[in-house]
């Protein structure tokens, strides 16, 4: 990203901040901050988001609040509202070198238990950069079974379709297969075969002159980077659907991406080891998602 320093030789450089007694506590990064006893670590039981920092600042911050109080509401989560966010983030940004780009995680957990304040706390620190090579030069990915019917999730809300809880084992299980095989990056299907989404990001296709992605309606995240690069494409002229999808259409498709709010519009430069291209639109993507 132009103007904006990479981690390299700052991977020391982290921020901590936890909210107590009212107040929003910055803390040293190596500092305990939450009991071993809280319901987020014992059982994954909470919400996250993770932030873009850019320029010292979070200029995409509105749309990851949205969506952790949607996560709040479907957990059945107390929500601390907007204000304990944007302390915590003041006090993990206060001495972020603004050059830096930085990836911010807020966390939301069910504290001790029902009864209990919940946990919230943000962790900041360098884009790996590993993320930011699969931004410049695109990804490989494969294309993995969810096990789960394209429908399913919709009418089973204990499955918590569409929130962004901290049960990340099998998300983190599936990119390790990938790596295992060669690949960066895996794109879910449904036990029918259509197009779920990424294991931290949303699937997009050029297709027909129109930008597709899946439906939420199968149990999908919101994209918080895909909304933002159909609002502006619409506003381009570029035609965007919501479309069920299958990796038959990603191989047609005249360019893949798979969206996420620190790494952007990484192209998919290789889909279940078959080479492909992206008729020059990344570029216009990024324009996009730049303004």
């Amino acid at each position: 990203m132009p103007g904006v320093r990479q981690a390299g030789g700052v991977a020391e450089l982290r921020g901590v901040a936890v909210w107590r007694d009212g107040g929003a506590v910055a803390v040293p990064a190596d500092a305990p901050v939450v009991t071993a006893f809280d319901q987020g670590l014992g059982r994954g039981d909470g919400a996250f988001e993770s932030v873009a920092v850019v320029d010292g600042g979070t200029p995409h911050l509105a749309a990851h609040l949205q969506r952790l109080r949607s996560s709040a509401r479907l957990l059945e989560l107390p929500d601390p509202g907007d204000a304990v966010w944007h302390s915590l983030l003041d006090a993990v940004l206060a001495a972020w070198p603004a050059d830096l780009e930085g990836v911010c995680r807020l966390f939301l957990t069910r504290g001790l238990g029902e009864g209990t304040p919940p946990t919230a706390l943000a962790l900041l620190a360098p884009v790996p950069a590993e993320t930011l090579r699969q931004r410049a030069e695109g990804i490989s990915v494969v294309s993995l079974g969810l096990g789960v019917p394209a429908a399913f999730r919709a009418e089973a809300p204990w499955l918590l379709g569409g929130a962004k809880t901290l049960s990340y084992a099998v998300n983190m299980a599936a990119q390790r297969h990938a790596h295992a095989i060669g690949a960066d990056d895996v794109v879910f299907t449904s036990l029918e075969g259509q197009l779920l989404e990424g294991p931290t990001s949303t699937v997009v296709w050029a297709a027909g002159g129109t930008l597709h992605t899946p439906p939420l309606e199968t149990g999908i995240l919101a994209g918080t980077t895909m909304a933002r690069l159909f609002a502006h494409a619409a506003e381009d002229g570029w035609p965007t659907s919501v479309t069920p999808g299958t990796v038959a259409d990603l191989h047609a498709a005249e360019a893949v991406w798979l969206l996420s709010g620190v790494r952007g519009a990484a192209t998919v430069h290789t889909l279940d080891g078959v080479r492909r291209g992206d008729a020059g639109l990344s570029a216009r993507v990024r324009e996009l998602l730049g303004r």
